[in-house]
C-alpha cells in the first residue's frame, strides 16, 4: 500500500508524540501514586511515634486506672489488677498494653486505622503475629532492618500495614523482668494497619484524568500538527509535484515559483531552473535528431536503392546468363550423345572432356538458378502458385528421385508419411525437400540411414529429414540458414538453406535443425494446412 510523504510524516510524528506523552503521563501518575503512598507512610509513623509515645507516659506512671465498668474486666497479667476508693468505686489498672489494644479497638470502630501489638514471645494469644509480622519481628531480632512496610489487601478492603520494633526501656521491665528482657532489646513491635480504598479511588481518579487529559492534548497536537504540516510542507510539496507532471506532459518550463521562503522555495527555483535547462536541451536535441534522421533517412534510401539496383542487376544478369548457359547445356548434351555413338578410340579423351564440360555447364546453370531465386526472395518477387496437395505422394516422387543416388552409396533412405493434403506450391516444397535430402546423402557415412517424416498436428504439417551425418556444430546452426553456407560439399552454392527459409516462410512457416555434433542432424520445417497465400490465379504471392 503506497503512503504519501505527509501521512508518513504526521504517522511518525504522531506516535512519537504519543509514545512521549504517555510516557510524561504515566511518570506522572506514578509520581502521584508515590506521592499517596509516602503521605500514608508518614501518617502511619506518626501514628506509631504517637502509639510509643502514649505506652510511655502510661509505663513511666505505673499504668492507669479506670472505672471499673460492667464490661471491664481486670488484666490478669497484672499483679493488684484493681483497687477500691475510700468511696466503694472499683477501679481497674491498664498497663501500655492494654491501653494500646484499646486505642486501636476505637480506631477501628471508626475506621480510621488498626494498632496491633505482637511478639515472638507472646503472652497474651491476641498478640500472636500474623505472616508479615513474624517476618518483620525476625528481621528486628537480627537487627537487618528497623522498619517495614506493605500493602495488603484484607478483607475487602486494602491497607497500607506499617511495623517497627518496641525496645524495652527502663519502664518496661516492672511487667517483663521475669522474661529475660533488659534495657534495649526488643520486646516486639506494633504493627500500624491504614485502610487505602479512598486512596486507592483517588489514585483511580486521578488516572481517568490523567488518560483523559493525554487524549485530549494529544489529539491536539496531533490535529495541530497536521494542519501546520499540510499548510507547510504537504501543500507546497504537493504543487511542486503539480507542476512537474505538468512539465512532464507539456514540457512548457513557465510555471509560477512556489514562495514560502524556506527550503521548499529553494527547491522550487531549482526544479524551475531544471525544467528550463532540459527545455533548452531537449530543443536542441530535437533539432540535432532532426538533422541526424534527415541524414540517415536519406542514407537509408540510397542503400535501399543501391541494394534494389544491385538485386536487380543480378536477377537480370542471371536471366540473361540462364538462357546462354542453357544452350549450351543442350549443345554438350548433344555432343556428348554423337562421341558416345563413334567408336573410334581416339574420340575418348574428347568425350572424357565434353563429360567435365557438361557437368562445369550443369553446376553453372544450378548456380545461376540458386542466385535468381534468392535474389527474387530478396526483392519480393518470388512467384508462388498455391492448390491444394496430396503431400504423402509428393514426398515420396521426391525420394523415389534419391533412391539411385542413395544406393550408390549404400545409404537407405526411409520414410514415416501420415495421409493428408495441404494449400501449398508443390514445386517450391519438392525443390526444399530436394535440397534437404541432397545434404542428408552428402553428410551420411556408407551402409546408414536417412529418415523422411511428414506428420499433421492440428493445423500444421511437421516434416523432417533427419540423418547420422557429421551434425552440424552449436556455433554454426545460427547461420546455416544465412546466405553462401557451405561445409564440406565442393558443388555446392552456399545458397540452398537460404532459399528453403525463404519458400517456408512464403507458405506462413518456420525451419530449423536439430543436431548433435558427431551423431547426425535433423531439418525440420512446419506449415499451415490451409497454406498462407492463395493461388496466383487469384493473387500474387511473394516471400515476406
Amino acid at each position: 500500500m503506497r503512503i504519501n510523504l505527509g501521512l508518513k510524516y504526521v504517522i511518525t510524528i504522531s506516535l512519537v508524540l504519543l509514545v512521549v506523552i504517555g510516557l510524561t503521563f504515566w511518570t506522572i501518575l506514578k509520581k502521584y501514586e508515590q506521592m499517596v503512598t509516602t503521605q500514608i507512610e508518614m501518617q502511619a509513623k506518626v501514628l506509631f511515634k504517637q502509639v510509643v509515645i502514649t505506652r510511655r507516659w502510661v509505663a513511666e506512671h505505673g499504668g492507669v486506672f479506670i472505672e471499673k465498668l460492667p464490661w471491664v474486666e481486670p488484666n490478669p497479667y497484672l499483679h493488684n489488677p484493681a483497687i477500691v476508693d475510700v468511696q466503694g468505686r472499683h477501679y481497674v489498672k491498664e498497663n501500655p498494653a492494654m491501653v494500646t489494644k484499646q486505642l486501636s479497638r476505637y480506631a477501628e470502630r471508626e475506621q480510621l486505622y488498626v494498632f496491633h501489638i505482637t511478639s515472638l514471645k507472646v503472652v497474651n494469644p491476641e498478640n500472636a503475629p500474623d505472616t508479615f509480622e513474624t517476618g518483620a519481628l525476625r528481621a528486628f531480632d537480627k537487627k537487618t532492618i528497623a522498619e517495614a512496610s506493605t500493602i495488603e489487601r484484607m478483607g475487602s478492603s486494602y491497607y497500607y500495614r506499617y511495623i517497627a520494633p518496641l525496645y524495652v526501656e527502663k519502664a518496661c521491665l516492672e511487667c517483663h523482668s521475669k522474661q529475660g528482657y533488659k534495657i534495649g532489646d526488643v520486646r516486639g513491635a506494633i504493627s500500624v494497619s491504614i485502610p487505602m480504598d479512598y486512596a486507592r479511588a483517588m489514585i483511580a481518579t486521578e488516572r481517568r484524568y490523567l488518560v483523559a487529559g493525554m487524549t485530549v492534548i494529544g489529539v491536539f497536537l496531533i490535529a495541530a500538527l497536521f494542519m501546520v504540516t499540510r499548510r507547510l510542507v504537504i501543500s507546497p510539496i504537493n504543487r511542486i509535484q503539480s507542476q512537474m507532471a505538468q512539465f512532464s506532459k507539456s514540457g512548457n518550463p513557465d510555471m509560477p515559483l512556489v514562495r514560502t521562503g524556506d527550503e521548499i522555495e529553494d527547491l522550487s527555483r531549482a526544479f524551475h531552473d531544471m525544467a528550463k535547462d532540459i527545455h533548452e536541451n531537449h530543443s536542441c536535441l530535437q533539432e540535432k535528431v532532426k538533422a541526424a534522421t534527415s541524414e540517415l533517412t536519406a542514407k537509408n534510401d540510397a542503400l535501399v536503392l543501391a541494394h534494389r539496383s544491385k538485386s536487380d542487376f543480378i536477377a537480370k544478369t542471371s536471366h540473361e546468363l540462364r538462357t546462354p548457359l542453357t544452350v549450351i547445356k543442350g549443345a554438350m548434351d548433344y555432343l556428348s550423345v554423337r562421341l558416345s555413338m563413334r567408336e573410334a578410340e581416339g574420340d575418348r579423351d574428347l568425350f572424357v572432356f565434353f563429360e567435365m564440360i557438361k557437368k562445369n555447364a550443369e553446376r553453372l546453370i544450378r548456380l545461376v538458378n540458386n542466385i535468381l531465386d534468392y535474389e527474387r526472395i530478396g526483392l519480393g518477387t518470388f512467384e508462388m502458385n498455391f492448390k491444394v496437395v496430396t503431400l504423402k505422394e509428393t514426398f515420396q516422387e521426391v525420394v523415389a528421385g534419391f533412391v539411385p543416388l542413395a544406393a550408390q552409396k549404400n545409404v537407405n533412405i526411409r520414410m514415416k508419411a501420415m495421409e493428408g493434403t495441404a494449400l501449398v506450391d508443390e514445386d517450391r516444397l519438392k525443390q526444399v525437400l530436394t535440397n534437404l535430402l541432397s545434404n542428408a546423402l552428402n553428410f551420411s557415412r556408407e551402409s546408414s540411414n536417412i529418415t523422411v517424416s511428414l506428420e499433421y498436428r492440428d493445423e500444421h504439417v511437421y516434416a523432417a529429414v533427419e540423418d547420422t551425418g557429421s551434425g552440424v556444430p552449436e556455433h554454426e546452426r545460427e547461420t546455416v540458414f544465412k546466405q553462401f553456407y557451405t561445409k564440406d560439399v565442393k558443388d555446392g552454392t552456399g545458397l540452398g538453406l537460404a532459399i528453403c527459409k525463404g519458400i517456408i516462410e512464403a507458405h506462413g512457416g518456420a525451419i530449423g535443425v536439430e543436431s548433435v555434433e558427431g551423431g547426425g542432424s535433423r531439418f525440420w520445417f512446419t506449415i499451415p494446412k490451409s497454406g498462407k497465400g492463395r493461388s496466383r490465379d487469384e493473387e500474387e504471392v511473394t516471400c515476406p
